[in-house]
């Protein structure tokens, strides 16, 4: 939290794109324009979802108040006939009545780039100088069109397993090491990165990237591990007609079985080892019900006169994704009734 007003000054007067001074009295009305490119905004590595498109004035990101305002813990209050908000978050108070230049903050008063204004029904407020004032950081990533805010920093995620953090999200080069995150280290998460990583803050600020791989820290969301399921079949595809071979070396990719290519499909796109047979495999991660699957599960089918002698990847949209003919190899079916009556378990390994 700010405690200097000239730093605070300072701070909230930032735009998305330029560093510019902000100027006291009202700003001119420039017409609301959306970009050519949506803008999406992110809190701690979730998108949120306005109620109308945000939209970019001189680089200045307005967007709906009511839901910035909730996303980031604050109480808002109301008053339409003289279109002036209350909102309060701990011992934060903020007031700002819509199109005026100048807001309150506690006992101070603040100078805003562009002024909020109501637009096709809704109250639009520059995104950076609320969240701001609301103890949050922002940033914007020019080439996504991306807002992001980071909530005051609660760094309640555990580093599992000693993982590097990076400048960029590639492991390709050494060139990105910032510095090795030892196991116990905690971390604050900006956002998911796609499937495979995340962009973190340190509890000394460095901010930066590291994987996101199960192992390396005990974050977890419902859209990461949807996007992490979506990975393994993705990856699972690139193997479709490779073909089956019962009892197939899990070393190599030129033939499969069925749990062989389960147990290459984890490790290679999640790092994640899986034994070698599939009733092994069936005693991994947690049991879900048929009508809780999740692209990524796994399901176990009797098979060879045994309780569980088959396993194959939930592809999302009732589809499995696996191997055991000679004739299909590795392909994509229904989830259909002949399967259902062999159908013994799933198992959550995510």
């Amino acid at each position: 939290m700010i405690t200097s007003k000239t730093a605070l000054l300072s701070l909230l007067g930032l735009t998305l794109l330029s560093s510019a001074s902000v100027h006291a009295g009202a700003a001119p009305q420039t017409p609301m324009q959306l970009s050519a490119t949506p803008i999406s905004v992110y809190l701690d590595g979730q998108q949120l979802q306005p109620e109308a498109p945000p939209v970019n004035i001189n680089g200045t990101v307005l967007v709906p108040m009511r839901g910035l305002f909730e996303a980031q813990g604050a109480n808002l209050a109301w008053d339409n006939t003289s279109k002036t908000l209350t909102a309060t978050k701990g011992n934060t108070t903020l007031t700002y009545t819509i199109g005026s230049a100048t807001a309150r903050l506690n006992n101070q008063t603040l100078n805003l780039a562009v002024p909020g204004r109501l637009s096709q029904g809704y109250s639009m407020i520059p995104l950076r100088f609320i969240s701001e004032a609301l103890g949050s950081t922002v940033s914007w990533e020019s080439a996504a069109q991306s807002v992001i805010i980071s909530s005051a920093a609660a760094y309640d995620t555990s580093v599992t397993w000693g993982v590097n953090l990076r400048s960029t999200p590639d492991s390709g080069s050494e060139d990105t090491n910032l510095a090795l995150l030892p196991s116990g280290s905690k971390i604050h998460v900006i956002r998911e990165v796609g499937a495979l990583w995340l962009e973190v803050r340190t509890e000394d600020n460095i901010t930066g990237y590291l994987s996101s791989k199960p192992k390396y820290t005990d974050y977890r969301s419902d859209s990461l591990l949807q996007k992490q399921g979506e990975a393994l079949i993705a990856y699972g595809k690139k193997y479709l007609n490779t073909p089956y071979e019962f009892g197939a070396s899990p070393d190599q990719t030129d033939t499969f079985d069925c749990s062989s290519f389960v147990k290459r499909v984890f490790e290679d796109t999640l790092s994640i080892e899986l034994p070698r047979v599939s009733y092994d495999q069936a005693l991994e991660g947690k049991e879900v019900g048929v009508d809780e699957l999740r692209t990524g599960d796994l399901l176990f089918f009797t098979a060879r006169g045994l309780d569980i002698g088959h396993v194959a990847i939930y592809a999302g949209n009732n589809q499995l994704l696996h191997t055991y003919s000679k004739e299909l190899g590795v392909h994509i079916e229904d989830f259909d009734s002949q399967w259902k009556k062999r159908f013994v378990t799933a198992r959550r390994i995510l």
